[in-house]
């Protein structure tokens, strides 16, 4: 293992070297070998891999650096400053489900709870079999995901952070006879204060921006943020760089033209904006395909309240999970997050409402997500502005795997020792208990509008396949129709990876920058 395997002690300002809004006097200028366009779990460690194999490297991310100092632990005030539309976007379709995307230096990674699972390789085989990928098939990615995990510290929840909710969790999986375990995280003395969502204000967890953005730097790779690229630029065979402008941080205000020249650019924008750009430059679609076959891991939450003290708000977010239904299609895990957002799906008004938000201190939520193999959706170029119309369908046999999943929360809940139990489904009981058991949701007719659905794991609208007519790249991530031009995102995806899907990305994009770098940039 090379020393710049494993990443250093994180210096004190993280973001150092990196440009921000207020460097901007005029019109942005730059050339270099490879131009990475998002800073996610994708873009970053492009950038990371290539600036270490000498290439010269510049990271575009179009929202702000946020540090320890800037996060807030508010919801609203929260989402607003480091999610797309303000964290209201949503699909249409046959569900209003709720999808965020963070627009921020780290990208997702800054907001999600750091969980990091390989996909197991019976999933990577499907990706072989059904897609002609035979040189992704399981095992395929043990090297990159080893030298990821290594890179960002990531292990199992230790026990001193989990907390009586995940806790909890565990004592229902047991008496049931379910597997579950500890969840993977890529987290440094964690301190199990649950405020991933709004981001670590303790600093401990590896996002990529003070893990990978600072590496990349320290390699001598240029990093601006707030920075949209709009358009690339040069022909249908070979692009020669991007453009696009300067914009404020939270009011996406566009003030500076900004262009950039390169041999090479990777689109690790994300699987909304990935699309939104390669629709809008007119490069690399002529199949059709950029934006079609979005994919996602539906979820749904329960709220378990029990007899003595939980205080939920003390453990790992999500620290513990099942994978006792993996290949039924469906995760199970442990959930928490901002309080105002949990206490939008208690339900009554008035005194219900209130009574319980006094049991607020006794609850501990559980959530499952399904693969949802049937259903898909697309992701379209606005007419006007930068955010995509994303319809989606999901399928009645999904919807059906998702109330099933549903109930196994419920009878977990009820075997770590709920009392009750707060659904959040139309049409069934507002609260189920013991007696009542879990028929009332088991025989209900539950229909996509009837949930509160929603949907983080997004994927597959640059997806990958040797068919360029039902596919946009390669297995290394580049486009078909275009000699230099490459996606590192989720978007690359043909299916479900049936977990978490950030550390796979992690993965990929560690692969495709080793493709890129063995490859002469003309």
């Amino acid at each position: 293992m090379k020393a710049l395997d494993v990443v250093p002690l994180p210096p004190a300002d993280p973001h150092r070297g990196v440009r921000v809004f207020s460097d901007y006097r005029g019109p942005v200028r730059d050339a270099c070998d490879v131009l990475v366009i998002g800073s996610g779990p994708g873009g970053a460690i492009v950038a990371k891999e290539l600036a270490e194999r000498g290439k010269d490297v510049v990271l575009l991310e179009e929202g702000p650096p946020f540090g320890a100092k800037d996060m807030r632990q508010e919801a609203h005030e929260s989402l607003r400053r480091t999610m797309r539309e303000a964290g209201t976007r949503t699909t249409r379709g046959s569900v209003f489900m709720p999808t965020i995307q963070a627009i921020a230096l780290g990208g997702g990674s800054l907001v999600n709870s750091a969980i990091s699972c390989r996909a197991p390789d019976w999933a990577l085989d499907g990706w072989a079999e059904r897609h002609g990928l035979a040189s992704l098939g399981g095992g395929s990615l043990d090297a990159h995901y080893t030298a990821v995990e290594q890179f960002l510290g990531i292990a199992p929840t230790p026990d001193e952070v989990l907390g009586e909710r995940n806790r909890l969790f565990k004592r229902g999986c047991d008496a049931l006879g379910w597997s579950s375990e500890p969840t993977p995280r890529n987290v440094r003395q964690c301190k199990g204060s649950a405020e991933c969502f709004t981001g670590c204000r303790n600093g401990a967890k590896q996002s990529t921006d003070v893990s990978y953005v600072p590496a990349a730097i320290r390699a001598g790779a240029r990093v601006y943020t707030s920075v949209r690229a709009e358009h690339l630029t040069g022909d249908t065979r070979r692009v020669d760089g991007v453009r696009g402008h300067v914009v404020e941080p939270f009011t996406g205000r566009a003030s500076h033209e900004a262009r950039f020249d390169a041999k090479c650019v990777v689109l690790a924008a994300g699987c909304m904006q990935t699309p939104v750009i390669v629709q809008r430059s007119g490069i690399g679609n002529r199949s059709g395909q950029v934006g079609n076959h979005l994919h996602a891991h539906p979820g749904l939450t329960i709220m378990g309240i029990y007899p003595h003290r939980v205080e939920p708000w003390q453990g790992a977010t999500q620290g513990f999970h099942s994978l006792e239904f993996l290949r039924e299609g469906m995760k199970l895990e442990v959930l928490w997050g901002p309080p105002a957002l949990l206490a939008m799906r208690f339900p009554g008004f008035g005194l219900e409402f209130k009574e319980h938000l006094l049991a607020y201190d006794r609850m501990a939520s559980f959530d499952v997500f399904v693969a949802a193999h049937r259903s898909t959706g697309r992701v379209r170029a606005p007419l006007f502005g930068w955010n995509p119309r994303i319809d989606f369908e999901i399928h009645p046999e999904d919807m059906a795997l998702l109330q099933k999943g549903l109930c196994r929360l419920v009878e977990l809940s009820f075997a770590a020792g709920a009392e009750r139990v707060l659904p959040g489904i139309h049409g069934v009981p507002d609260v189920l208990t013991p007696a009542t058991g879990v028929g009332p949701l088991a025989n209900a007719k539950v229909a996509p509008r009837d949930t509160t659905v929603g949907a983080t794991h997004l994927f597959g609208t640059t997806r990958m396949g040797t068919d360029p007519r039902t596919s946009v790249t390669d297995a290394w991530g580049k486009f078909h129709e275009v000699d230099n031009l490459y996606a590192a995102d989720t978007g690359l995806f043909p299916d479900s990876t049936a977990v978490n899907p950030m550390l796979t990305c992690m993965a990929l994009a560690h692969r495709i920058a080793g493709g890129i770098a063995d490859r002469s940039l003309g």
